[in-house]
């Protein structure tokens, strides 16, 4: 009788993954962690704190408001708090020494430029899956099915318009929740090649629910390459 559901189960999963388009997977995907359609119009605050191996915990605060496009981030590492605002485009950046209160420390052009990256990097990995409904995005019409750490996953394949990105990304999903578990990217070789001795990959557990959107709350990075540990970030307020 085991073997019987065993087979039962195959069965289901691999009639699923036959039947379902990427961008039906992407929808399902949607509902599951966005389930009232909330994150056009999000505006929260959550904070994130990083732990690598061998170095101090990086203590993000992160205020993302799409409507009124503004994006702020606080970051405190060491002594050093780090402000970077940035509202319809437009970065400003504010370093300052906590060893020396009325010390302003000096910002740069390339401060800002990474302000706008981070204001990219947090608004898409904490959007996700909706964000793979942006322009510049291509999901691939055929759901692969892998497995992963020893468990079945519906899988997106994903690429970008050259003017967004090069890399090569792939969406794990749980084929009965249809919850995002993982995520992994490989980089492109100088042939335009997907290079699968680079990038990374992300696990994801837990649930942080706020305004309405189900965010994972605890992300393990690690190469793609060697299982390599390069550390977690927790949402912790």
């Amino acid at each position: 009788m085991r073997f019987f559901y065993l087979f039962l189960f195959l069965n289901t999963f691999i009639l699923q993954a036959q039947e379902l388009t990427g961008q039906q997977l992407l929808d399902k995907a949607i509902q599951h962690h966005d389930p009232d359609g909330n994150w056009l119009t999000f505006q929260d605050y959550f904070q994130v704190t990083m732990t690598t191996p061998g170095n101090p915990d990086r203590v993000s605060n992160i205020d993302i408001n799409l409507p009124a496009e503004r994006f702020a981030l606080v970051v405190n590492r060491d002594s050093i708090t780090t402000s970077y605002v940035v509202e319809k485009g437009d970065a400003t950046v504010l370093k300052i020494d906590e060893k020396k209160p009325m010390a302003q420390l000096e910002t740069t052009f390339k401060d800002e430029e990474r302000a706008l990256f981070m204001q990219n990097y947090y608004t898409y990995l904490y959007g996700l899956p909706m964000k793979l409904e942006d322009p510049g995005t291509f999901i691939t019409n055929q759901v692969e099915r892998k497995s992963f750490k020893g468990k079945e996953y519906l899988v997106l394949e994903v690429m970008y318009d050259e003017n967004v990105g090069s890399d090569v990304w792939y969406f794990y999903f749980d084929p009965t929740t249809y919850k995002m578990e993982i995520y992994q990217f490989f980089k492109r070789d100088q042939k335009g090649d997907i290079d699968r001795t680079s990038g990374e990959y992300i696990i994801l557990t837990e649930n942080y629910e706020t305004s309405g959107i189900n965010m994972p709350k605890v992300r393990q990075w690690y190469y793609n390459k060697d299982d390599k540990f390069l550390g977690t970030d927790v949402i912790t307020n």
